[in-house]
């Protein structure tokens, strides 16, 4: 299997974790279900996507064992086989508490 050569990546608030209906690219690897007040359980509403950047393979592995992606800011290792994010720098920082990451590939085109 050959491994993507670019990603979206999405900074968005940790709450639209779980059932929400998130605003995302196409092809994005988290599953989103209804939007719904915060009265009928725990789903809340979204808020969209506070940064976003294009990275691209750099040819290299990360600390994390997984190929490393960079580009706009941010540095990343992502698990190819499973589109998760093992490791995120964002401009030379780690992720702040309260933000979480929704990827996409970025196919050729795209």
């Amino acid at each position: 299997m050959s491994q993507p050569q670019s990603y979206e990546i999405l900074l968005v608030p940790k709450f639209t974790e779980g059932p929400v209906e998130a605003p995302k690219a196409k092809g994005a690897s988290e599953a989103s279900g209804t939007s719904e007040s915060a009265d009928a359980g725990d789903v809340r509403s979204v808020g969209a996507p506070i940064r976003s950047a294009v990275v691209e393979a750099t040819g290299e592995t990360g600390a994390s064992g997984y190929p490393r992606y960079a580009g706009e800011g941010m540095v990343a290792d992502i698990d190819p086989a499973t589109h998760t994010v093992e490791a995120l720098l964002v401009d030379g920082a780690e992720l702040d508490i309260g933000l979480s990451v929704r990827i996409s590939e970025r196919t050729a085109g795209s």
